[in-house]
């Protein structure tokens, strides 16, 4: 197992997941997402994700719970996060923090096609999520997700192909590898 701390951030539908998962896999990481533990939460309340969010900015709990695992399986190293605030809660112990990006539009179709749903119904349910977070992060972390200063890489995944992406990705971890061995 690779001894290494990679954080995977950005908004819904940017393709942390798929990048997260293929770089967990490569390099024989283990992968946390604050996604799946968020859905897994609304599937045990019984509640849709917008309706999750619209509570979690009540409750603060849901946040710190999912932040909370995910620092704490950063402690344990040799993983890679997947998380819109991954790189924030991993800031200072990250290897590697790359923030992926893509106009919303992208997104929403990426996830209304990948979830088989109508597309103005996620344009609202994504819209609806990402302005709770914003609200949220703002007032439990102090974090303004518009500043991507903390990240050593920003990436527009609806510029190239995944292919592509992947090998900028590996060029990335094995830079940081070499650099990393002296």
């Amino acid at each position: 197992m690779t001894n290494m701390i990679i954080a995977i951030a950005g908004f819904h539908g940017a393709g942390k997941s798929t990048i997260a998962k293929y770089i967990a896999k490569k390099y024989n990481l283990r992968y946390i997402s604050s996604g799946e533990l968020f859905r897994k939460i609304a599937g045990e309340r019984g509640v849709s994700l917008s309706e999750l969010s619209r509570i979690a900015e009540e409750d603060p709990s849901i946040d710190y719970e999912i932040d909370n695992r995910i620092r704490e399986e950063a402690k344990k190293g040799s993983m890679v996060g997947d998380a819109l605030l991954s790189g924030w809660m991993l800031k200072d112990v990250a290897d590697i923090k790359i923030w992926l990006k893509a106009p919303l539009e992208v997104r929403v179709k990426r996830i209304a096609d990948r979830e088989g749903r109508d597309y103005n119904e996620v344009y609202n349910e994504t819209l609806e999520r990402e302005n709770s977070e914003r609200r949220r992060f703002r007032k439990y972390y102090g974090v303004d997700l518009d500043d991507l200063s903390i990240y050593d890489y920003i990436l527009s995944t609806h510029l190239i192909d995944l292919n592509t992406l992947i090998k900028i990705i590996d060029e990335i971890i094995s830079n940081y590898m070499v650099r990393r061995e002296g």
